[in-house]
């Protein structure tokens, strides 16, 4: 019998399980994951208005639910929780998939500022993540500037941009809610420093901007043909080709009044946020163009964009779990095919999977692939990895030095506290916002 922990239980996570229970008959999972909740990204990352997207926790779902797979979640991996080397010691291998758990920043000066937040913060906010604290996001704002033109910074417009009767039905927790429905932000500005035939979103994400109640979407066609392959977009990959077809009907639609303004700029680099009684009232951009190399340089000529929120959705970076190794250069954990490096010598029974291990890139569906691959080459040593003796069950282990998990029995007691939290109001399921509400909601159920 092969016993494995995975550290993680968003998709990486799961993909994991559920490749090491397809391909070997004799392996046990413990799938270990910081939070009290399962999903990971599917849980917290997805905005709550993507039904379609969130509805993969049910794919999810199975694995764990799978007779040889343990959820136990509210268990701290590093530093303030269990040694990596401890753990290991439990398991005959242990696959590490905690993503990546940062933002990266803009180096520029004000980005500290009061009013300024990474995207994380806010989507973490409205998804209901524990760790997440209120800001007064929204309180106060008119305009808002989300920097970056990837998937995240449209979630984060069109969060901003929905009304109450679009948010009301989603398991967005009830501050969050309330917070937004309450909100006067009027006009909303996603800027990018490189064109549109650049741009990282996807072309489904970008055409749902134009659907919102009472709001428009406003293109300038005069920025949009500084970019070469505007003219004449036939050349570009398909992904790019649509997005660049879509912002040129906007660029030639009339506008028309509308409650809410959602602006996409582009060839504009921020380059400092100017503040106003001590918080954030304007970015400042320095208008950009093509250099002729898939980048962009600096023209010397500035603008300016009022903002009371500021958003910036440039991309994550993994972060360093202790006592495993860590790359500072790419943000992730040194590996081949899986395996974990220490000085470029394989460590027996340490893996990666995830963004920890290629990088933020690609989709959810991306980490399947990436998830066999490593288990692969788990089962190749496992051989070699069952002479260690590996004695009882490793949960009791882990209550025995203090760690209290919430099993599946826990987890599916969240679950009822949000539906029924859900009814009180008026709505559907509605997400418990915080820690204490959560372990409330488990342990009651385990009583």
């Amino acid at each position: 019998m092969l016993r494995v922990a995975v550290v993680g239980s968003g998709p990486s996570g799961c993909y994991t399980a559920q490749s090491l229970v397809q391909l070997d008959p004799a392996v046990y999972v413990d799938v270990l994951d910081r939070l009290p909740c399962p999903y990971g990204l599917v849980r917290y990352g997805v905005a709550p208005d993507h039904e379609k997207i969130k509805s993969l926790q049910n794919n999810l779902r199975t694995v764990l639910e799978h007779e040889r797979v343990r959820f136990l979640g509210g268990v701290r991996v590093g530093a303030g929780g269990l040694p990596t080397a401890r753990l290991r010691a439990l398991y005959h291998a242990v696959v590490y998939c905690v993503g990546a758990a940062t933002d990266r920043h803009l180096g520029i000066p004000g980005e500290d500022l009061p009013g300024s937040f990474s995207a994380t913060q806010f989507v973490s906010w409205y998804s209901a993540h524990p760790d997440a604290v209120d800001d007064g996001f929204v309180r106060t704002a008119r305009s808002a500037v989300v920097i970056g033109v990837g998937n995240v910074a449209v979630d984060v417009t069109r969060m901003l941009a929905r009304g109450a009767a679009e948010l009301s039905p989603t398991d967005m927790p009830q501050p969050a809610l309330t917070a937004l429905t309450a909100s006067r932000v009027t006009d909303v500005h996603m800027v990018g420093r490189r064109g549109p035939s650049q741009a990282r979103f996807t072309t489904k994400e970008l055409r749902e901007l134009a659907g919102l109640p009472d709001s428009q979407v406003l293109v300038d066609h005069e920025e949009l043909t500084l970019d070469p392959a505007y003219p004449d977009p036939a050349d570009l990959p398909a992904p790019q080709r649509r997005n660049v077809e879509v912002l040129r009907g906007w660029a030639q639609a009339p506008r028309t009044p509308s409650a809410r303004r959602i602006h996409l700029r582009f060839f504009l680099r921020p380059v400092e946020l100017l503040a106003e009684a001590g918080r954030v009232a304007a970015v400042r951009f320095e208008r950009t163009a093509p250099d002729g190399h898939g980048g962009v340089t600096g023209t010397g000529q500035y603008e300016q964009i009022e903002a009371q929120l500021v958003l910036r959705s440039v991309g994550y970076r993994g972060v360093p779990l202790e006592g495993l190794p860590f790359d500072e250069q790419s943000g992730t954990v040194p590996h081949l095919a899986g395996r974990v490096l220490r000085d470029g010598v394989v460590a027996p029974g340490e893996y990666v999977a995830g963004w920890i291990k290629r990088g933020p890139t690609g989709v959810i569906g991306t980490n399947r692939p990436c998830a066999k691959e490593t288990v692969t080459s788990l089962l190749e040593d496992a051989d070699i990895l069952v002479r260690e003796e590996r004695r009882g069950d490793p949960l009791e282990a882990l209550r025995a030095e203090g760690a209290d998990p919430v099993d599946w029995t826990g987890w599916c007691a969240i679950e009822q506290a949000e539906a029924e939290l859900g009814a009180s109001l008026g709505r559907g399921v509605v997400k418990l916002p915080d820690w204490e509400s959560l372990l409330t909601a488990a342990h009651r159920n385990a009583l």
